[in-house]
């Protein structure tokens, strides 16, 4: 990427925040069905593809749930990255085929490590009136992309300030560490309250490029302002940065990562490193939901090691899967 490839308006003041800082747009993106769910993409886009290992960011609602349907996603499958949810408000039903079973509520973080292979549904509980929050998913390196599904929940003490409260669900901030294995590099993820007027300063560890979404409130970071829904990008060798409040209250997501190092291909619902690598991921999944049926590997598993089925089994009685969409008819490039 070069700096022709970024919009003027999208750079924060660089003197204030830090030489290549950016300002990363939202664009709104249904997630299908009559009822279509919409969400505030701020990564992947064209300006950047990565933050860290981080390589997609969905920030949702505040949504009646009577009026948008909730979140209503039946079973998919993921190969090569992990999913962390995050709420506000509400609360989400999670299930895989690892043999997990999770609700996350708000404070809460549901990490699923998709590794080899794992399929899995997620629904608005019954008791939520109102759905608010935030679905990431970062790249798994090429050292642990290959293992076992996991998954992990995990509920962070907050961290305390004058007007201000930090829960570190992921990686290391502010004296809290969180116990939550992520099988990656360096890795974090951390929500943030600011009271009106409140400032908060945190010590950002400089090997790391960070990103901060404003979900509410009137925020100053190093005292240029921030848009609400914005991804403010922060590259490598940031020192402490100050987060100040203005007249309304705040509520932010901070996340960061050491540069992955590698490159990758994301499609769909799938992180591998190769066109040919999705295109299989893809038949292997049509074909264990009987989409597109083919005969089983006869060895009882696939080329890659991953035993068959890579995406099952699956409790009974469940909502129908979601068969996968067509590839494109060009070939996907790696990126990051």
């Amino acid at each position: 990427m070069t700096n022709l490839d970024v919009d003027p308006q999208e750079l924060l003041c660089s003197e204030a925040v830090g030489a290549g800082a950016q300002l990363l747009a939202p664009r709104e993106v249904p997630l299908g069905g009559p009822r279509a769910m919409t969400v505030r993409r701020t990564l992947p886009q064209r300006q950047r593809s990565l933050i860290g290992a981080w390589c997609f960011v969905d920030h949702y609602g505040p949504d009646l749930v009577s009026e948008s349907g909730g979140m209503r996603v039946a079973r998919h499958p993921h190969t090569g990255l992990a999913t962390v949810s995050l709420l506000f408000t509400g609360g989400i039903a999670h299930r895989d085929s690892a043999g997990y079973d999770a609700i996350v509520r708000p404070g809460e973080v549901n990490l699923m490590v998709a590794g080899r292979g794992i399929s899995h549904q997620e629904f608005s509980t019954p008791g939520t009136t109102l759905l608010h929050g935030v679905q990431l998913w970062y790249a798994l390196p090429e050292a642990t992309r290959h293992m076992a599904p996991t998954f992990e929940h995990h509920a962070p003490e907050p961290v305390v300030g004058e007007g201000t409260e930090l829960r570190v669900f992921l990686g290391s901030l502010a004296g809290s560490t969180s116990p939550v294995d992520t099988f990656t590099p360096p890795l974090l993820a951390a929500e943030a309250t600011l009271r009106p007027g409140a400032r908060l300063e945190l010590e950002l560890d400089p090997a790391l490029e960070h990103g901060v979404l404003l979900d509410t409130g009137d925020l100053a970071l190093n005292g240029a302002p921030v848009p609400v829904d914005h991804l403010a990008y922060l590259p490598v060798g940031q020192g402490p940065v100050v987060l100040e409040a203005g007249l309304s209250p705040v509520r932010l997501l901070l996340i960061g990562g050491e540069p992955l190092g590698e490159q990758i291909v994301m499609w769909w619902n799938f992180v591998g490193r190769s066109h040919e690598e999705v295109d299989a991921h893809r038949a292997a999944w049509q074909s264990e939901i009987d989409a597109e049926p083919a005969p089983a590997p006869a060895s009882g598993s696939y080329e890659d090691g991953a035993p068959y089925p890579r995406f099952g089994p699956y409790p009974a009685e469940q909502p129908a899967p979601l068969p996968a969409p067509p590839l494109p008819t060009v070939q996907l490039r790696p990126r990051g």
